[in-house]
């Protein structure tokens, strides 16, 4: 495995250092855009607008992918759609990836995003797609590392369907189909793309766990089998309509089922004692979620030439998750032990204005206001198997346990004026500078009750230098404020340890934040040979979220989420994508990451520093798509290591160390005479193990006596899809 890393790095610094100086094909319209034009993807024959962001170096996914459970291949580029995205609070204001905008405009939506639509848009339909690397008041986004931008025919000849057919065989030869279906249209002024999608999300897993005693003696073997019955089904609607040259409106809908019943086997040995003695388990979890999303935007221009732009997004999340656990006997009955049920309602609504309009030549200005009202319902309900107690129908049949903090509700209403300045100084250099107000409430209710308000003043500046039409450089001071995440603030149930139940939820949590540093460098090599791109950051964090001690009895030991101090990180991130013409193979995009880096916080467990939870030593990836339009065919592969080697997470009475196998994912894609994709995939060749050590100890951590040593690895295995794309 070390061997095997190691070449890998070095082939990621290899291609990351690689030039070529031949002549230049694609077509700038000045030194910060760069326009492909759709002649430049004939050859290739895509299917659909994100088949051709995929042959781009340094955007989208060298392999492609979809979003099927077996794709997702990932690559040194990466896009996000408008509108936010990542699930957090507002439409966000940009970040280092692409942004992705259609025909200017980003999609008024978080779950419904502009990177979703871009497989349902035909490429007949795609005019040229431009890549910007500079900054203006023009822009729909603000503070990207880059923007791409699809831009459609004014036109379309005629309307379009596409289709996907789909289908998923997972290692247990389970077979679990789909299907995609997408209608899109222009009449005069008024577009649409309406679509449904039916995507499997079968999941099968295997867990062995082995477990010594703290003097090393044998505990027990637990053997676990899992199956995930769940398909993703979706509705969405994407429509625009021009009122003139100067206003535009667009409205976006989706609603997605996405239910995922769980049935768990467990065997447990117990070496303990001779002979051993097996127990047998089942858990049945019939898991309910539903989602909807409405978003819509209007915008126009003055003849002055300025702009007003409004926004709004309403959206509802609900799951509800009931656990059971039944001990099986060896005549086949059947004894339940264990009822956990959780349920949630997630609503937000957001709305937001503003207006731009230049200042002097070369200088504009955009102010204008946020609010967002995020509402979390929350509940929880634990019930045990105990002779002593009184059995509950509410909690299935077992006796009911008390959980602190069980059913709440938690609302947050936030302002955010911001005013954000853009200044081009030169035709070489601009200058971004954004200055945001943050000032929210949030109220807790319910079995706690709790109202804090909160004030944050948020600045950034960003500076962008074109040294040649080639070379970017960029450097960002940024004050981040993370947004919290709800379900911290209440119990919740523990779905990463069998030995505990719930996780207590902590009212008092305030939000972390950081001063991040940037600087990153881009070379975009000639001859459309590719992109390589390295970033250097330090953050300085305060009020770090992670896990303390909040133990009101030392006989029930508890921990939750909470504000534990300062701490920082820092690191390098180096990227390319490339055109092996170096080797006349100019359709061989090869593509690599590099990241390492670090992080340093005390314990709030042990005193003793340590890196952050969930930020490891770093990763290398590669990836490569060979295209081969005289067959009509091209084909891939990805493989990521990540850098294991004290990837720990500290609880107060017990540390996880995490590691991991690499697994290698394929595809081939053969496009037939009429325009119909057929393309296989296959995902975690060798099934690959991930694992988890676990060191228990008896009381607190900072005791440091051990109770048991577990070794817990997971294998999902091989999973191989077949999707059949085209359009009518």
């Amino acid at each position: 495995m070390k061997s095997y890393k190691h070449s890998l790095v070095t082939f990621c610094l290899f291609l990351s250092a690689s030039f070529s100086s031949q002549l230049n094909a694609q077509i700038a319209e000045d030194e910060a855009t760069v326009t492909y034009p759709a002649s430049y993807f004939a050859e290739y024959a895509p299917v659909n607008a994100k088949d051709m962001l995929d042959r781009i170096p340094g955007v989208g996914s060298t392999t492609g992918g979809g979003p099927s459970s077996s794709g997702g291949f990932g690559g040194s580029g990466g896009f996000r759609g408008g509108g936010g995205g990542g699930g957090g609070r507002g439409f966000g204001s940009g970040s280092g990836t692409s942004e992705i905008l259609i025909n200017g405009k980003r999609t008024a939506g978080k779950n419904n995003q502009t990177s979703g639509v871009l497989s349902r848009i035909t490429a007949d339909q795609v005019d040229y797609i431009q890549i910007i690397r500079g900054t203006s008041g023009e822009l729909d986004v603000r503070g990207s590392g880059q923007v791409v931008n699809v831009v459609l025919f004014e036109e379309l000849s005629n309307s379009s369907l596409s289709y996907q057919i789909n289908a998923d065989r997972n290692r247990d030869s389970d077979i679990a189909p789909g299907a995609n279906l997408s209608y899109s249209n222009r009449i005069g002024g008024f577009d649409y793309v309406l679509s449904a999608v039916a995507e499997p999300r079968y999941n099968h897993s295997e867990v062995e766990e082995n477990s010594i005693l703290g003097n090393f003696s044998p505990n027990d073997r637990v053997i676990e089998d899992t199956i995930t019955e769940q398909t993703s089904y979706d509705l969405t609607a994407n429509l625009g309509y021009e009122f003139s040259d100067r206003a535009s409106a667009r409205f976006n809908a989706l609603f997605s089922r996405n239910d995922d019943p769980t049935e768990t086997r467990r065997s447990t040995t117990d070496l303990k004692v001779v002979p051993n003695v097996l127990k047998l388990q089942r858990d049945d979890i019939p898991g309910e979620q539903h989602n909807w999303e409405v978003g819509g935007d209007y915008e126009t221009f003055f003849n002055n030439g300025d702009r007003f732009k409004i926004l709004f997004v309403l959206n509802q999340d609900n799951r509800d998750r009931t656990r059971e656990r039944f001990d099986i006997f060896s005549d086949g009955s059947e004894e339940k032990n264990l009822f956990l049920e959780s349920g949630s309602v997630t609503e937000e609504e957001i709305i937001r204005g503003s207006y731009t309009r230049d200042i002097f030549a070369g200088q504009d200005i955009e102010f204008g206001i946020e609010r967002a009202v995020t509402t979390l319902n929350s509940n929880l309900a634990l019930g045990v198997l105990d002779p002593n107690g009184i059995p509950s129908p509410n909690f299935g049949g077992l006796v009911p346990v008390p959980v602190s903090n069980a059913n709440s509700t938690v609302e947050e209403v936030r302002y955010e004026p911001f005013i954000i300045h853009n200044w081009i100084l030169n035709s070489r250099m601009s200058l971004e500078s954004t200055l945001l107000y943050e000032q929210s409430e949030i109220t807790q209710s319910g079995d706690v009750s709790n109202k804090r308000d909160f004030d944050f003043l948020k600045p950034k500046v960003d500076f962008r230098y074109d040294l040649t039409p080639a070379i970017q450089l960029r450097g960002s001071i940024e004050k981040v404020v993370e947004q919290l995440r709800f379900s911290d603030f209440v119990a919740s149930t523990d779905n990463n340890d069998e030995d505990s139940n719930v996780v207590a939820g902590n009212s008092e949590l305030r939000q972390e934040w950081y001063w991040s540093y940037n600087f990153n460098a881009e070379y975009r090599l000639p001859n459309d040979i590719g992109v390589v791109d390295g970033q250097i950051f330090y953050h300085d964090h305060r009020d770090k979220i992670e896990r303390l001690d909040v133990t009101l009895s030392e006989d029930n030991l508890q921990s939750a989420n909470g504000n534990i101090g300062d701490g920082k990180m820092y690191g390098l991130r180096l990227n390319s994508s490339i055109r092996m013409r170096m080797i006349n193979m100019p359709n061989l995009l090869v593509s690599t990451s590099l990241s390492v880096q670090d992080s340093e916080i005390t314990d709030p467990f042990t005193g003793q520093d340590r890196r952050m939870l969930h930020h490891g030593r770093g990763s290398a990836s590669l990836s490569f798509r060979h295209d081969i339009p005289r067959l009509s065919l091209n084909w891939g592969a990805s493989v990521r290591e990540s850098f294991y080697g004290n990837t720990k997470i500290y609880d107060i009475d017990d540390v996880l160390n995490l590691y991991g196998e690499t697994g290698l994912s394929l595809f081939a894609e053969w496009i037939s005479p009429r325009g119909t994709s057929w393309r296989w995939d296959a995902r975690d060749i060798g099934n690959p193990e991930q694992c988890a050590d676990r060191t228990r100890y008896v009381g607190r951590l900072s005791a440091g006596i051990l109770e048991e040593i577990e070794q817990r690895c997971t294998t999902r295995g091989l999973v191989m899809s077949l999707k059949i794309t085209g359009t009518f």
